[in-house]
């Protein structure tokens, strides 16, 4: 049960992220006035199936906020000398203001080389050692979009973190670390678990913010959670029966948690709606307007 003896509060990402976009486009529109729209280019190499979708997503929600927006897509035979003129080209267009290439590339290109080539400034998924680097010292500049989503669900959603135990499953650098750095900055007692974590359960079970990022079905179970958490899940997998299911088993925390994202519908909304934040931000600070955001 949870802790008020109810049903979890769902924590709806659906009905955030559709405010957060109704919020940028907003300041899109006051930015469009004083001259300046915010351009957003996706670079998009192969025919992946999944990463066909989430451009075809970002790119309908974009052009919804009032953004210039322009896929490059590219054949899987694309070489990494190719590519990374491309990312040259968007670096040197001032009517770009972010770049996002869509993860994962092809096998035989090397991710890790492409984002470095990006100009920080424009790095609207926030991966650039520049960033990373911002991030980690505690001055910010443009933040991986799924974890700055997670920070705002918690505080759209009144959830306080300063004080709070959090507990992160997974220490990629997509999301984990990242969302660890943010966490801290706002303190919260941060613990990252991973592969080798000892008695991962038990750790879960102390924390009052829990965090699954692991990419494995249904793994966070009812008695990993406190009576009362928050549970957060990032997750977005394959059930046997084809259908979405997240890191945690939901039914079953839901009646132990005291808030809890759902999949889909939880997390997955916000990751679109930070990187539409994120390219506006880029946009006024080319144009020396921050304010606007």
């Amino acid at each position: 049960m949870s802790l008020s003896g109810t049903q979890a509060r769902i924590i709806d990402g659906k009905a955030i992220a559709a405010a957060v976009r109704a919020e940028v486009a907003a300041r899109v529109a006051k930015l469009a006035a004083q001259g300046v729209v915010p351009g957003l280019s996706v670079v998009l190499v192969g025919e992946d199936p999944a990463s066909q979708v989430y451009v075809r997503n970002k790119d309908k929600a974009a052009q919804e906020a009032g953004f210039n927006v322009r896929t490059v897509r590219l054949p899987a035979t694309t070489s990494q000398a190719q590519l990374l003129g491309v990312v040259r080209e968007l670096n040197d267009d001032r009517a770009v203001h972010g770049i996002l290439v869509q993860l994962p590339l092809p096998r035989g290109l090397d991710a890790n080389a492409v984002v470095r080539a990006l100009d920080p400034a424009k790095d609207v998924d926030g991966l650039h050692p520049e960033n990373v680097a911002a991030l980690a010292v505690g001055a910010p500049k443009l933040v991986p979009c799924t974890p700055a989503g997670c920070i705002e669900l918690l505080d759209r959603s009144k959830i306080a973190l300063a004080g709070k135990r959090f507990v992160v499953i997974g220490r990629s650098q997509l999301v984990g670390r990242p969302l660890a750095a943010l966490a801290l900055a706002r303190d919260a007692t941060v613990t990252i678990c991973h592969s080798k974590t000892g008695d991962l359960p038990a750790v879960c079970r102390g924390a009052d913010i829990l965090v699954a990022a692991v990419g494995k079905s249904e793994m966070v179970r009812a008695d990993w959670v406190a009576p009362g958490a928050t549970v957060l899940d990032v997750g977005i997998n394959r059930g046997a029966d084809g259908k979405l299911v997240g890191d945690v088993a939901f039914a079953e925390v839901a009646e132990r948690a005291g808030a809890i994202t759902p999949v889909p519908g939880g997390v997955g909304p916000m990751t679109i709606a930070m990187l539409l934040a994120n390219t506006l931000q880029a946009a006024a600070r080319r144009a020396g307007l921050e304010a606007v955001v």
